[in-house]
C-alpha cells in the first residue's frame, strides 16, 4: 500500500506537466499526496473495519478537500455518496492496493477488489481494473514471478500486456488505458525507483499511473528506506497512522506512536475504533 502512496507523491507534480524522461529529481517542493493517497487510505480503513466504505470515502473527501478528485467522484462525494455512477475511470484501480495485502486468498482478493470499486466504479471495466491491480499485488506477495503475473493479467483480465504502450502514449484516465502500462512498468523494472521513473516518463495521468504501478513495484522490489523516509515527510499524522495500523494488523512492523492516530477529524470520532 505504501508503494502506491509514494508513487502518487512522486508522480503528482508531473500530472499536468508531463516529463517524458526517466531523469528527474524524485522529490521536489511540489511533490505532494493527492486524492490517490487519500482514497487508498479510505480502502485500508474499510478493510480494517472502520465502517461502510461509502462513509469512509466521503470522510476522506471531506477531510482533504481540493485534491483534484475526478469529476464523477467529486459530485458523488459532495452529496454524501449514494448510488454508484458506472465509472470505468482509473480511480477504482488507484485506491485498491491494500486489498492485495489484506486478502486471505485469491477469491477473497477478487471479491474485495470488486466490492471496493463497485460503490462508485460499477462499470465492468472499472471493477476489472481494480481486480487486476489487487490481484497483481496479491500474486507477487504469494511468490508469482513477473513473467507469470504478466501472462495471467493478459489471460484473466484481457489486457494487452505485450503492446508498446510507451510510444505516443496520450493522457488517459480510464482503467483500460492506465492499468496495463502501469503494471508493465513495474514488471519490467529492476527496482522500485526504476519502475516509478519509467511510469513518470510515459506521461499521462502520472500520479495515478505511479500509484497503480508503485503498489506492485513495492512487493516485487521493496522500497529503499530513504525513499520511504522522504515520502513520509509529506504525509500527515492521519495518513501515517492508518499506514502503521494496517501494517501492524498484517504483523509487518512493531507498533509506533503513529498507530495511535487513526482519524483526522472533521467529524466527531466514534467511541471506539472497532
Amino acid at each position: 500500500m505504501i508503494g502506491a502512496i509514494i508513487g502518487d507523491i512522486i508522480g503528482s507534480r508531473f500530472e499536468f506537466d508531463n516529463h517524458l524522461s526517466e531523469e528527474f529529481e524524485l522529490f521536489a517542493k511540489r511533490s505532494v499526496f493527492t486524492d490517490d493517497s487519500a482514497l487508498t487510505i479510505a480502502v485500508a480503513r474499510w478493510l480494517l473495519g472502520d465502517g461502510p466504505l461509502v462513509t469512509i470515502l466521503v470522510d476522506e473527501f471531506d477531510g482533504y478537500p481540493g485534491l483534484s478528485y475526478g469529476g464523477g467522484f467529486n459530485r458523488w462525494a459532495s452529496y454524501g455518496g449514494g448510488d454508484p455512477y458506472d465509472s470505468f475511470g482509473n480511480g477504482a484501480a488507484m485506491r485498491v492496493s491494500a486489498v492485495g495485502h489484506f486478502a486471505r486468498d485469491e477469491t477473497d482478493c477478487l471479491d474485495l477488489a470488486r466490492d471496493s470499486a463497485a460503490v462508485t466504479h460499477s462499470h465492468p471495466e472499472g471493477i476489472k481494473g481494480a481486480q487486476a491491480t489487487a490481484w497483481s499485488v496479491w500474486a507477487a506477495l504469494n511468490g508469482a514471478t513477473a513473467s507469470h503475473i504478466r501472462q495471467e493479467i493478459q489471460a484473466r483480465f484481457k489486457y494487452d500486456m505485450v503492446k508498446d504502450w510507451f510510444t505516443g502514449y496520450e493522457f488517459d484516465v480510464t482503467c483500460p488505458g492506465t492499468v496495463p502500462p502501469a503494471l508493465i512498468c513495474a514488471l519490467e523494472a529492476t527496482s522500485y525507483e526504476r519502475a516509478v521513473r519509467k511510469m513518470v516518463s510515459i506521461g499521462g495521468d502520472t500520479d495515478t499511473i505511479c500509484a497503480i504501478g508503485g503498489a506492485l513495484a513495492e512487493v516485487l522490489f521493496g522500497i529503499p528506506p530513504e525513499i520511504e523516509a522522504e515520502a513520509n515527510k509529506r504525509l500527515d499524522e492521519h495518513v501515517l497512522g492508518v499506514i502503521e495500523l494496517f501494517r501492524n494488523r498484517l504483523h509487518l512492523v512493531q507498533p509506533s506512536p503513529h498507530s495511535l492516530v487513526i482519524r483526522r477529524r472533521t467529524k466527531e470520532p466514534p467511541e471506539t475504533w472497532w
